[in-house]
């Protein structure tokens, strides 16, 4: 097809400084996992991009020196020549289409935990993080200052060797030249501290540096927090952000702005997950930088709508389209768009469980709805190329959930006659549920994107409604393989991590006691609801706001330290803290449940115990003083969001029933999913695509070895120890 003409303007070239770009689509600075130690993931990942048809791509931030070393999250680093070397890889697989490759030099300051290097990181005051735990800074001198704009030079240089044609120094995430702009964190009182033009000044000149080491070859770029959302305490778009725009405007040494909000203790109010923020919502404070420059600014909002990218454009809001989660969910957007296949585009969600990884401090980066992402060197898949297979042979999927979906659209785009077949009405599994949840509608998209290219398939046949399947109907059924995928449940009688046993009195088939499967089943709920949650991600925190919402009465209980501990790392916990404390939902963490009656539920704090262990065992008791203190909770009902319980009766009974196969020509029965065990989203979708993927092996339900990169003792390091000035 034929690419929309309205889109025209997203493909055409724009000069930043001495390089063209091709088009408009920009992959900003985002990370992976790889850094300058996994030199093939990295490559593989960003020249996917690459040719999928984006213009630019960056590495993720990257450290120009051992003082601002981010272990254990895992970041590029440009201090020796192994890194010059290991990211000229990046950047030959950019060029190979055309794609300009760009750095993004870090320098954390007093955010640099610096837990590998054990280095001292330098910042404009000594003040302690407010992200990272018990991180110093040293206070700058002036003999500091000058030797940190040099490190930055020598960084571009590196950086330049490396092949790079976009290079940045990072203010924004109120990283380096950030803390020495705001005044919540400059406290100086000498030449850059107190007045605007003093707080800009090492800034500045550490552009100017740059500019002077590489600029006639590579771009020279600013990430630029424009507005911390601090208020008059920080840096604000109508005060100092807008000014600091227009005194670089007036010093002409820079090439290309990219402008965002927010700090580094809450950067979901950059990356914001779309529980709270929608498409577009840093415009209101990025708009006006264009008014402001001549030179290219680019801005994220997370776009995945062409239209709104193309508007954005011609309204001279922006002059190029920043993206880093629509890139990861779809690498080949804008090629797609390019082509007039807009409805092919795998929309990012906004989940944000691409950033948990890096916030967990383990790679890789995993996508909800890209199962290929960062397994494009490792395990050799490419998003939009599967390999074909000779074979007559049908497969039955059970279950049209998101495991099975993705299963049944792979194995489909791999030329098997593939069944899908659904107890429900609807595809889409848990997803139906979870798209109701306040803010989660988004999460649908996991289930629009499948339904489409499923649609697609002729090779795969949909069946909805056929009730459940029974091991007889597996069998009778008439397909050479069978994948199960049919989801899990809600623990009815409150088994959990805590205990790994049921509850006293705890039976979700009484009127007084539900799961969220219940709920959303229709099931009564009362006034005053108590809810227990062992889980710790969305579902405890989603349900109490659905609650809070209907006007009920809500308590939440978790044996956890806070609520909902894993959205800490998607970036939600802030906000939703915030609308917890708003909407009137109270909150008791670190306790558990012992005992339900109706209308009763005996609470206890999970470390009543007495802390002074026995002087040695004695058999069939507790080593230390058992606690009984408990605390009576009363409430109208109670739901129960305790442990996931794996739907894999129809496996089991399949592979029981193993040595009947051959005779109903069955060659195999593997899980996918939840039914085989429960994980994030991501972790089912990834199960389904990979036992699709692997379908010919030995034993699909097992993985196959990947590609591991990692030194190989006695071959040549970077740098070598006799490079050390003094062995010490």
């Amino acid at each position: 097809m034929a690419r929309n003409p309205k889109h025209d303007c997203l493909f055409e070239p724009i000069q930043i400084g001495p390089k063209t770009m091709k088009n408009r689509f920009y992959q900003v600075p985002h990370c992976i996992g790889a850094g300058s130690e996994k030199p093939g993931t990295q490559a593989a990942n960003r020249g996917m991009k690459a040719e999928g048809g984006w213009g630019a791509c960056n590495t993720e931030y990257c450290s120009i020196s051992p003082e601002s070393d981010d272990t254990h999250r895992v970041s590029a680093r440009i201090w020796d020549e192994g890194d010059v070397i290991n990211l000229r890889h990046m950047n030959d697989e950019l060029h190979k289409h055309g794609c300009l490759g760009g750095v993004e030099m870090w320098y954390g300051g007093q955010h640099a935990p610096n837990l590998e290097s054990r280095a001292i990181p330098r910042g404009p005051t000594s003040g302690a993080s407010e992200f990272e735990y018990l991180t110093y800074a040293h206070e700058c001198d002036e003999d500091d200052l000058k030797d940190l704009i040099r490190t930055y030079a020598e960084a571009a240089k590196r950086s330049e060797q490396a092949g790079f044609d976009i290079v940045y120094v990072y203010g924004g995430h109120s990283y380096l030249p950030l803390q020495f702009l705001s005044p919540f964190h400059n406290k100086r009182t000498d030449g850059y501290g107190g007045s605007f033009e003093n707080r800009a000044r090492f800034w500045i000149e550490s552009l100017a540096a740059v500019k002077e080491a590489v600029g006639d070859n590579c771009a020279i770029a600013t990430r630029f927090a424009i507005d911390t959302l601090y208020g008059p305490g920080g840096v604000e778009t109508g005060d100092d952000g807008l000014k600091f725009v227009e005194l670089v405007a007036k010093e002409g040494i820079l090439d290309l702005w990219d402008v965002n909000i927010g700090d580094i203790a809450e950067w979901g109010e950059d990356a914001g997950p779309s529980r709270f923020y929608k498409a577009g919502h840093q415009r209101p404070w990025t708009n006006e930088v264009k008014n402001l420059c001549k030179i290219p600014v680019l801005g994220v909002s997370r776009e995945t709508s062409a239209d709104d990218m193309a508007a954005r454009i011609n309204a001279g809001e922006l002059d190029i389209i920043g993206a880093a989660r629509p890139s990861i969910a779809d690498p080949f957007l804008p090629n797609k768009i390019d082509e007039g296949r807009v409805e092919d585009v795998r929309e990012c969600i906004g989940c944000n469980v691409c950033i948990s990884r890096w916030e967990i401090g383990g790679p890789p980066m995993v996508c909800t709805q890209n199962a290929t992402a960062n397994e494009e060197y490792r395990r050799g898949w490419h998003p939009e190329k599967f390999s074909k297979v000779d074979s007559e042979d049908s497969v039955l999927v059970v279950g049209a959930g998101p495991a099975g979906m993705e299963t049944a659209r792979v194995l489909g785009e791999r030329g098997y006659d593939v069944h899908l077949r659904e107890a429900g009405a609807e595809v889409g599994g848990c997803v139906n549920n979870i798209m109701k949840y306040p803010g989660l509608s988004e999460w649908a998209r996991l289930t629009t994107y499948r339904q489409i290219q499923l649609d697609k398939l002729k090779n795969v046949e949909v069946h909805t409604g056929v009730g459940e399947m029974t091991a007889d109907d597996v069998m009778e059924y008439g397909a050479d393989k069978v994948v199960i995928a049919t989801g899990a449940k809600w623990s009815t009688n409150g088994t959990s991590s805590v205990t790994h046993d049921p509850i006293e009195g705890l039976d979700a088939s009484l009127p007084y006691i539900c799961t969220p499967d219940q709920i959303f089943e229709g099931k009564e709920v009362g006034q005053k609801v108590l809810i227990l949650d062992a889980d710790g991600y969305y579902t405890g925190v989603s349900m109490a706001e659905m609650m809070a919402d209907e006007g009920k009465d809500v308590q939440l209980i978790t044996s956890l330290g806070s609520v909902a501990p894993y959205t800490h790392f998607t970036l939600e916990a802030p906000n939703l803290h915030r609308m917890m404390y708003e909407k009137g939902i109270h909150e008791k963490t670190l306790h558990w449940c012992e005992k339900v009656e109706e209308g009763v539920a005996t609470i206890y704090y999970l470390y009543r115990d007495g802390y002074v262990r026995d002087s040695g065992p004695t058999l069939g008791k507790m080593p230390r003083k058992v606690g009984t203190d408990v605390i009576k909770m009363e409430f109208d009902t109670l739901i129960a969001i305790t442990e996931r319980v794996p739907q894999d009766k129809l496996f089991r009974e399949l592979k029981a029933r193993k040595s009947e196969w051959e005779e109903n020509e069955i060659q195999g029965v593997y899980a996918a999913g939840d039914c085989y065990a429960p994980g994030l989203l991501a972790d089912s979708i990834f199960s389904g695509h990979r036992i699709a993927r692997e379908f010919e092996s030995g034993n699909p339900q097992l993985a196959q070895p990947w590609i591991r990169e990692r030194q190989v003792w006695g071959h040549e390091t970077f740098p070598k120890l006799d490079d050390r000035e003094t062995q010490g």
